[in-house]
């Protein structure tokens, strides 16, 4: 059913997760939430419910895959920082019909997509802007993803759990680099580019010069002439306090921001 307005005499159900929607969970640490939907007809798996993005993204893959023509892209002036690690070329928006389903209720709604080169191991991410246009609620205790449908029933789609666990060990064995963002010109019209060039982190250097302001020390390569290594110098002279020299300089960061959680099954 395409989505119409929302009849005011429509109630709409409440959405409650309960125990027993537990009994056919595998036990897990941080599963990411990955469901099906319907594209314009095709069926996409890996679809990743991101609740901390604030735009629904489509990789260009899934573009191609969709058989979608470049011209139903429309400009994006925006820019798009910190995707995993990697160039991130931005193609444009588009708006496609999108459908939910449990099997037995669906609810199809337009959902405005930024198309993107980047390389991860999902299809599309789908953020805050539809879950909200949907009034949709998500569980990753309980893999399960609820919304309303335009008639007051609740549509519960389940989520796969194989697939989710292959996706993020995917995406773990990218390889993440050092990244430094820049911005380009579009290179033709309608796309903006956001370069994210990626380095391999190196050795140490052994060819360095130590340098000391203010019992601050710090290593410079030896390759640079003496104005650069001076221009460096200054600028983190200037700037001291905006740099953490030891431990004791990042106090107040909360614990929860350094610690990283480890997905494990507690029965092995």
């Amino acid at each position: 059913m395409v989505e119409a307005e929302k009849s005011d005499q429509t109630p709409e159900p409440d959405l409650v997760f309960t125990k027993t929607e537990l009994q056919d969970v595998v036990p897990h640490d941080n599963n990411p939430v990955v469901i099906l939907a319907v594209i314009v007809g095709s069926k996409v798996h890996r679809v990743l419910i991101d609740q901390g993005s604030s735009i629904d993204v489509m990789f260009r893959s899934t573009f191609n895959k969709l058989q979608l023509s470049s011209d139903q892209l429309r400009p994006y002036d925006g820019c798009l920082y910190g995707f995993a690690g990697d160039k991130v070329e931005v193609r444009g928006d588009i708006e496609l019909r999108t459908t939910f389903t449990d099997g037995m209720t669906s609810r199809t709604a337009n959902i405005r997509y930024l198309v993107v080169n980047a390389p991860l191991g999902y299809n599309i991410l789908l953020g805050r802007p539809a879950l909200n246009r949907i009034g949709a609620v998500a569980s990753s205790r309980h893999m399960k993803m609820k919304l309303p449908s335009l008639e007051g029933a609740v549509i519960t789609v389940k989520y796969d759990q194989k697939e989710a666990k292959r996706c993020y060990e995917n995406n773990l064995k990218t390889t993440r680099g050092v990244c430094a963002v820049t911005t380009q010109p579009p290179r033709e019209e309608g796309v903006t580019c956001v370069k994210i060039a990626r380095e391999r982190r190196s050795e140490l250097a052994k060819d360095v010069l130590e340098r000391e302001i203010e019992g601050k020390k710090f290593n410079l390569g030896k390759s640079l002439d003496r104005e650069a290594q001076d221009q460096i110098a200054e600028v983190i002279e200037r700037h001291l306090d905006a740099f953490a020299w030891s431990s004791s300089d990042m106090s107040g960061i909360d614990p929860d921001f350094l610690c990283h959680h480890l997905t494990k099954n507690p029965q092995v």
